[in-house]
């Protein structure tokens, strides 16, 4: 059986405040993008587990996947037996794009549907936030509001039918958990769930990313991604997380010829 994890952008980010758990509280709004990794599981006939990964290289320990992460949760849980897996991944790693929290989340509603586990989604939510704290956006994955540690969610009325998706990824890695001790938590005058619903073209110095700022000092390239959109006419331009994705929204495809060359870049219609 085969899913297909999708990533994400955000629009805004606030760190609105310190955690007594040391997470911070934030507001985003999380908004889904069709672009793809691959994951699949099958039966292990000989009862011996396997990943095995292809496509963009995966740092770090095996076992420390969220795919196999997210199998070993419920298997702990449901006393599932063992399967072969294997991610194909697409997805741009250090991007802010949220790839790896989907193929775990995706992971967990694949293992519900091969075995027939019959978790709701409310369940799914709360296994994916042992996972991470954005993984349970994507059990629902469609636009929601979210707050605390990025892991509650409400709906918000958004349409962005009709624009065109510009990303924009330079090779470079931007960690998140370096990312987090740069920004000084303060709560906005104005929430998110109330600034995206003006329209799009008023979102430029109201909607927001509190990473932007010590992002862009450390690696002045990706705030010069973002200039760029703006200059070929993105109605609203953002980092994505803590970077390094850069995407534009724009009214109509943009044409930016060689402008990002070197770069990873990818478009979609909303």
């Amino acid at each position: 059986m085969i899913y297909f994890p999708n990533c994400k952008i955000n629009l805004g980010l606030n760190i609105v405040g310190k955690r007594p758990d040391g997470y911070h509280n934030l507001e985003t709004i999380f908004v889904p993008v069709p672009m793809h990794d691959v994951v699949e599981i099958i039966s292990a006939d000989d009862g011996i587990f396997s990943f095995q990964s292809t496509g963009l290289p995966i740092p770090g320990e095996v076992e420390t996947n969220l795919c196999i992460k997210a199998f070993r949760l419920l298997q702990s849980e449901y006393l599932l037996p063992e399967v072969n897996m294997h991610l194909h991944k697409v997805i741009p790693l250090g991007a802010g794009l949220g790839g790896g929290s989907a193929d775990g989340a995706f992971t967990l509603r694949l293992v519900n549907e091969y075995f027939n586990l019959l978790l709701d989604t409310d369940q799914l939510k709360s296994y994916a936030r042992v996972l991470g704290s954005d993984c349970s956006f994507f059990i629902e994955n469609r636009a929601l509001y979210a707050f605390e540690r990025g892991d509650r969610f409400e709906p918000i009325s958004l349409d962005l039918a009709g624009f065109t998706l510009l990303l924009v990824v330079p090779g470079v890695h931007v960690s998140t958990a370096e990312a987090y001790p740069a920004v000084i938590p303060a709560k906005p005058v104005n929430s998110l769930k109330e600034l995206v619903l003006l329209p799009v073209e008023l979102w430029k110095d109201k909607v927001t990313n509190d990473f932007e700022e010590p992002v862009f000092k450390r690696f002045p390239v990706i705030g010069e991604i973002k200039q760029k959109l703006y200059d070929a006419g993105a109605a609203y331009a953002s980092m994505s997380g803590s970077g390094s994705a850069v995407y534009g929204l724009f009214n109509k495809p943009p044409e930016v010829g060689d402008v990002f060359r070197g770069m990873y870049t990818a478009e979609f219609l909303l």
